[in-house]
């Protein structure tokens, strides 16, 4: 458990901004990845997303004159934080992907915040569980289902696997989240950070995809499958990394989590600004039970009405 790295639970406008910038960016994951997997397998997709992630996050960091960790207890950390926070869901995501539709397995990904308020809570002194960031969640996971409409769940329970892999990818974002609190104590800025992270994974993965995918056997991608695992590394890796472990410094992992409520809303806007759709009764509905989730979560509902302040959980830390 953490107790010297107190986290404020809520986040100031910087903090929101970025994290909506942090939603459009890997909402666009769920799309590159359902266009990559068409022309090449799980385990190269991941591997060039964090390869070509790592090759320019070391040139940026060169250029900036920064000094990647050198000691083995700080690589070791971030070997495990790879593990959870690339390897594991990348992979899991990659193939459920090929099984189930982008939509259900976004909707799936939405629980990552469950995952997340039950290990902050479990395993950090200041980020407990209660009753008003569980209705909080259980609000922004019924708007989330509501925005995308209740077809996409007509797949639910068939290709279980495949929804089980979704849902174990969200677990593991969820205890990565908690655990990366312990690089804000040592002062490693998230650029560093996201650079150690996706060069630990392509090590680890570097091997793994070489005997089982053997791509050098694999037929060349086409100009759609490249874009896509280009986008993947550049915008959803390199940047978003950057972007979440600032966040998570700051504000702390139940807080950095709420980012898989605000991707399917950022999906639908941006649909709306450049593809012309239009926003249906059920958008509005869903929108207006996330925002409702996140202010429960964030504590400034609750707040402004001291008649609603909820109470905290039997075995909650003070």
């Amino acid at each position: 458990m953490d107790t010297h790295d107190i986290i404020r639970p809520r986040m100031g406008p910087l903090e929101w901004a970025l994290l909506g910038i942090l939603s459009v960016i890997w909402g666009g994951s769920f799309f590159f990845v359902g266009v990559a997997v068409t022309g090449l397998p799980p385990l190269t997709i991941v591997l060039l997303r964090v390869g070509l992630a790592a090759l320019v996050l070391h040139g940026v960091v060169r250029v900036l004159g920064q000094r990647l960790p050198r000691d083995r207890g700080t690589w070791g950390a971030i070997f495990l934080l790879a593990l959870l926070n690339n390897l594991i869901p990348f992979g899991l995501i990659a193939w459920g992907q090929t099984h189930i539709a982008s939509g259900l397995a976004s909707i799936l990904n939405a629980t990552t915040p469950l995952f997340g308020v039950i290990f902050a809570h479990l395993w950090t002194a200041d980020e407990g569980l209660s009753r008003g960031r569980l209705a909080g969640v259980a609000l922004g996971f019924a708007g989330v289902v509501v925005l995308l409409g209740p077809e996409v769940l007509r797949g639910l329970g068939t290709d279980l696997l495949a929804q089980v892999a979704v849902l174990g990818a969200a677990a593991c974002y969820a205890m990565a989240s908690v655990y990366g609190r312990r690089f804000g104590r040592q002062g490693l800025a998230p650029i560093l950070l996201a650079t150690c992270q996706v060069t630990a994974s392509t090590l680890m993965l570097l091997p793994v995809a070489l005997a089982v995918d053997r791509p050098w056997r694999l037929p060349f991608p086409g100009t759609g499958v490249l874009a896509a695992v280009i986008a993947l590394a550049l915008l959803s890796t390199a940047c978003a990394y950057i972007l979440y472990f600032r966040i998570l410094a700051s504000s702390g992992a139940t807080n950095i989590l709420l980012v898989t409520f605000l991707i399917p809303v950022s999906a639908i806007l941006l649909g709306v600004t450049f593809l012309g759709e239009r926003l249906e009764g059920r958008h509005f509905a869903g929108m207006g039970l996330i925002g409702l989730g996140l202010s429960a979560i964030d504590g400034r509902l609750w707040q402004r009405r001291p008649g609603l302040r909820p109470q905290r959980v039997a075995g909650e830390k003070s």
